[in-house]
């Protein structure tokens, strides 16, 4: 029965990843627009809601208690062995980064970079590269992790951006947290 249970469990677990990761069309890697398509500037989220930068979320769902944290951005600071350009044929995109740490206070967690979603003043949301070359800024953030209560992961996940914009929000995309789940960019 138990290895029933750890099929099914593991099997939902790949469902929810498989589900998340679905990326944009070859000109725009990991895009996603608001809905109908429309390149409209997203309405300015409330400042109350928006964090720093370093500025922890803490949720509990399921008795579990957990912390999230976006820590830092970069783009364009690193230079992998393929050029976003190269990697998905387009014209104009750089390597970003995202520094994350998530920390478990109590409870059982499991963790995915696939939460995570960069957006921009035009309505333009970009998810996390499927791209895993050894080259990545280190650490890198787990595609997914078992996390125990009072322990933390912590890492970078890569996204493909357009060179010449600059994301204004981290979104942490899960439902779980009650609360908005946004971290600002400064501008660079």
């Amino acid at each position: 029965m138990r290895t029933r249970t750890t099929t099914v469990t593991v099997a939902l677990l790949l469902t929810a990843v498989t589900a998340c990761t679905g990326g944009g069309t070859p000109a725009e890697p990991g895009t996603t627009r608001a809905a109908g398509g429309s390149t409209a500037a997203e309405p300015d989220p409330d400042p109350k809601a928006l964090r720093a930068l370093g500025t922890p979320l803490s949720f509990t769902t399921d008795g579990s208690t957990m912390a999230m944290t976006a820590l830092r951005y970069e783009q364009g600071t690193f230079h992998l062995r393929r050029s976003a350009d190269e990697e998905f044929g387009t014209t104009g995109f750089t390597w970003a980064a995202v520094e994350i740490r998530a920390c478990l206070k109590n409870g059982f967690a499991v963790i995915t970079r696939n939460s995570w979603v960069l957006a921009y003043a035009d309505g333009a949301r970009i998810k996390p590269s499927r791209v895993t070359y050894d080259d990545l800024p280190r650490p890198e953030y787990p595609l997914m992790a078992t996390v125990k209560a009072g322990s933390c992961v912590r890492g970078k996940t890569v996204f493909a951006v357009p060179a010449k914009q600059r994301p204004v929000r981290v979104l942490y995309t899960s439902t779980t947290p009650e609360a908005p789940a946004e971290w600002s960019v400064p501008r660079a």
